[in-house]
């Protein structure tokens, strides 16, 4: 790629940024003269980028939104991005997305260069999502869902649970996560006055009801942490408290948000919660992380462990060289 048009990526990217930027701005961070940018601004608005121009001392250049999509300039890099992105939406759980994913696919293959073209083409020929079954999400769903995260305005939907209640729901919602071929929506349960999770595609007649509310402080360090909690403890058991005696840096490396929840107590020592559907399982991977300990809950972990000891301690003897 040649330095002009490296150079007009750069200048793109920057603009992007949807903040107004002064010809001398530009040109420092691009190492080039102030009649360069205005020759590249130029450019930009001959492939169809609305870049607007305001004089003054307060002015600047500033990429406003377009009436239709212009040519695109990707470096090779970004094209293969786009095009893996593309690819993997094949397999999606959302409803239609996967068609419209290879429709634009195709339609990027058009616009590329001959040479990412045909990297782009062996990506779409020799690659095969694997079929997955499940509940498939409705596209506006999501976005009604995520407009009203926005602009802080509570939802209405029916909801039908796991044992198949169905009930109506009035929640302030916080945010989307996505987890594999799930989609759930955290937020603030209006008649519980609680947080809660919700399966996306469990939901129906999803609706904003255009009140707006003040949000609420999430009792979570973010929202896929809470959700990786709920599944957790619906999935589980047996809910495990355990002390560890080590600083949280020492086991943050170890615990994924799906595994369960550390949390701090001091400089010396931290909290996990977890779960396990096994007194066994749960004894072996507490062990593992090979730092002392102390079970706070459940009790029968605690009675398994001492069992466990005892047990070690007499085959540690029973075999002990003599």
């Amino acid at each position: 790629m040649g330095d002009t048009t490296s150079r007009i990526l750069r200048l793109l990217s920057l603009l992007q940024t949807h903040r107004d930027w002064s010809g001398s701005e530009l040109a420092g961070r691009l190492q080039v003269s102030p009649r360069t940018i205005r020759r590249d601004i130029d450019r930009l608005r001959e492939l169809g980028y609305p870049v607007h121009a305001s004089a003054g001392v307060a002015g600047g250049y500033r990429l406003q939104a377009g009436a239709s999509m212009p040519p695109l300039l990707l470096d090779d890099d970004e094209a293969v991005a786009i095009a893996v992105g593309l690819r993997g939406a094949a397999g999606s759980s959302v409803a239609g997305i996967d068609e419209a994913s290879v429709r634009a696919l195709a339609k990027l293959e058009q616009v590329l260069p001959s040479r990412l073209r045909r990297r782009v083409n062996a990506l779409q020929t020799y690659t095969v999502p694997m079929a997955a079954g499940g509940p498939t999400v409705d596209p506006d769903a999501l976005i009604v869902i995520v407009q009203a995260c926005r602009d802080q305005e509570r939802l209405r939907f029916d909801y039908r649970s796991r044992e198949g209640a169905d009930t109506k729901r009035l929640v302030e919602p916080h945010r989307l996560v996505s987890a594999g071929r799930r989609w759930y929506l955290v937020a603030w349960d209006v008649n519980r006055q609680d947080w809660r999770t919700f399966r996306v595609d469990r939901l129906a007649e999803c609706v904003s009801d255009g009140v707006r509310f003040n949000p609420r402080e999430l009792p979570a360090e973010d929202a896929a942490a809470y959700v990786a909690g709920a599944i957790a403890s619906t999935l589980t058991r047996y809910q495990a408290v355990v002390r560890f005696h080590a600083p949280l840096s020492e086991l943050a490396d170890k615990v994924r948000p799906q595994d369960g929840r550390l949390e701090e107590i001091d400089s010396g020592s931290c909290i996990l919660r977890t779960g396990g559907d096994s007194l066994e399982w749960l004894a072996a991977w507490i062990g593992w992380f090979g730092i002392d300990f102390e079970v706070q809950e459940p009790v029968e972990l605690v009675d398994y462990l001492l069992v466990l000891a005892g047990r070690l301690q007499r085959g540690a003897s029973s075999t002990a060289i003599r």
